[in-house]
């Protein structure tokens, strides 16, 4: 007996409802990319390794699906790492790419290889799947797309502004009441990493305090001292964990906080610029919330950080992320050139979209009118109309079969299409369709101009 296929964990398959949803989503999002002036790219699945890898930080790394060599992948391995079970030495050896485990990295790729052929600014966006060897649950899967926007070339703080706008007008228009828009910066977590004398564990600092909100304050004071950051010094993080007031008073505790550091200090203005000024053009539902442990993991962020949570009362992780990288394209030889970009998480927002109730009725409607297969010639006179139907925008479409025409009315009825049209000798013969409404059971005989006025 054959065995059952399936599909590997953390990956998915989409009906035709789930992908008509999910194209109702990334439609508003791409909608709103192109209202703000961003151009879409897209990129190879699949990158060479030494792009992707040391990108992201140690846990980053380890995330990162690895393509075998094709062949005989092991014939040039060397023996002694073979014996030895050197798995992280024979990598290198027999895989030379890798699954895109973002969409970022790989376009700071794209810049510098055609840094020649873009005019900067440059602002593209970019929705395309990338893949993660996480541990599956609710709302993380190793296969997911992503929804990037970034712009690469300017310094300007403006661009944080419109993109805290850019995530209010999409999550305005998908219904969602109250997402939150945290924001920080990476200058102020050095800069309090400095004040506290921890400046040499900044990364170990700010991957513990991102996570927070996933294993609580005793954790990540836990997780810091076996980092190696003193006690001492945790100690003088404790405001931190319960760091009160609206943005503005927030500001001013950081001020006091960090008087004493340089960078610390700039990223409380460069925050204080993109706070004010936002509140100054206004939001639509969402709210903007200056969060000081939001720190993100990956390693390349250098200025403001953003990440979006949904509604309250929604069970759900991070919707939407990213911030200013001013040295990334460095990585790859061209130096000097600022970015900063946000990301939508289709998935997750689909299915705070779908607990919310927030998709539309019409957003699963598929063929509305089915015409009946009465035989070939019959067939070929229902295709007229359905050809003229087509035409004028309306989704119709033939029986492929000339079968009973109870089984066709079942057909019709399990696809949730409201209309049927009966094409035989007798229409034919008087120029005319029978169109019967299958949820009131009325019909009417009518002519071609009149079925697709009715239609409409």
């Amino acid at each position: 007996m054959a065995q059952k296929p399936g599909i590997p964990k953390g990956t998915r398959d989409f009906s035709p409802t789930e992908v008509a949803k999910r194209q109702y989503i990334t439609g508003i999002i791409k909608k709103h990319f192109e209202l703000f002036g961003f151009m879409p790219i897209e990129t190879p699945s699949f990158e060479n390794s030494e792009t992707l890898m040391g990108k992201y930080g140690e846990e980053g790394d380890r995330l990162i699906f690895k393509i075998l060599n094709s062949g005989d992948y092991l014939a040039k391995a060397n023996e002694e790492y073979l014996s030895e079970r050197n798995s992280l030495k024979l990598t290198s050896q027999i895989s030379e790419k890798a699954l895109r485990y973002d969409l970022t990295v790989p376009f700071a790729r794209y810049v510098v290889q055609y840094q020649n052929d873009i005019e900067f600014p440059f602002k593209r966006y970019q929705i395309q799947p990338v893949w993660r060897a996480d541990r599956p649950q609710k709302g993380r899967f190793r296969e997911f797309y992503q929804c990037d926007a970034d712009v690469v070339g300017s310094n300007s703080l403006w661009q944080e502004v419109e993109l805290v706008q850019l995530y209010d007008a999409v999550f305005t228009e998908l219904g969602f009441v109250g997402a939150t828009i945290k924001i920080n910066n990476r200058k102020v977590l050095s800069g309090i990493a400095e004040v506290i004398g921890a400046k040499d564990k900044l990364i170990d600092f700010t991957v513990a305090l991102d996570k927070l909100d996933k294993i609580g304050e005793e954790g990540v004071k836990k997780e810091m001292l076996e980092k190696g950051i003193a006690a001492e010094a945790i100690e003088k993080v404790q405001p931190l964990f319960n760091f009160t007031g609206d943005i503005n008073e927030k500001l001013e505790k950081l001020s006091q906080l960090l008087a004493s550091s340089e960078e610390g200090m700039k990223g409380v203005e460069e925050l204080r610029f993109i706070c004010d000024n936002v509140a100054a053009l206004g939001l639509g539902q969402s709210k903007l919330d200056l969060d000081v442990t939001l720190a993100r993991g990956l390693n390349y962020y250098t200025g403001a950080i953003f990440e979006v949570t949904a509604p309250e009362g929604v069970a759900m992780g991070s919707i939407g992320g990213g911030g200013r990288y001013d040295d990334l394209t460095g990585i790859f030889g061209l130096k000097n050139m600022s970015g900063v970009g946000i990301s939508f998480g289709l998935d997750r927002i689909y299915l705070v979209v779908d607990e919310l109730g927030l998709f539309p009725e019409t957003v699963t409607e598929s063929t509305k009118v089915l015409f009946l297969n009465l035989g070939n010639a019959e067939a070929l006179y229902a295709l007229r109309a359905i050809k003229s139907l087509r035409e004028a925008g309306i989704k119709a479409e033939l029986y492929p079969d000339a079968a009973k025409m109870g089984k066709q009315f079942q057909h019709a009825d399990k696809r949730g299409i409201t209309y049927a049209v009966i094409a035989g000798g007798e229409e034919m013969a008087a120029n005319v369709y029978t169109l019967k409404n299958l949820e009131t059971g009325n019909q009417e005989k009518i002519e071609i101009e009149t079925l697709s006025n009715r239609l409409l």
